[in-house]
């Protein structure tokens, strides 16, 4: 019983990497501004956001997001592992709405309620 559960850590791990990342990136995107109109600033602020050290953070959090997923994959079905990635919407949505004060409305807390209740639903089966 010890052992599986350990296993969902892949899954877990997987997850927090890729929330880490998204959030990372939309915090540091949103200090660089909105993308120029011509493409010399374009350019320009492309190599500033990826040359950000948090965006590099995000970039090392996704490799790593993929190595995690790798373990998963070696410990469970895809068609049971891969439901749970659905719980990144959750988690994105609650920490962006927390730590990037977006809004949180009532369509998106139903659309999360049925994305657990699905999660739950097929993990099940």
């Amino acid at each position: 019983m010890y052992s599986r559960l350990t296993d969902y850590f892949y899954i877990a791990a997987t997850i927090g990497l890729t929330v880490y990342g998204q959030l990372i990136l939309k915090w540091r995107v949103s200090l660089f501004g909105s993308l120029p109109a011509n493409l010399p600033a374009k350019i320009q602020f492309a190599f500033g956001v990826l040359l950000d050290p948090w965006v590099i953070s995000s970039f090392v959090a996704a490799f790593l997001a993929s190595l995690a997923w790798i373990g998963a994959m070696s410990k469970f079905e895809l068609s049971h592992a891969y439901p749970f990635m659905s719980l990144n919407f959750v988690v994105v949505l609650a920490l962006s709405t927390w730590l990037l004060n977006e809004p949180l409305t009532g369509p998106k807390l139903i659309g999360v309620a049925l994305i657990v209740i699905g999660t739950i639903v097929i993990a099940r089966g």
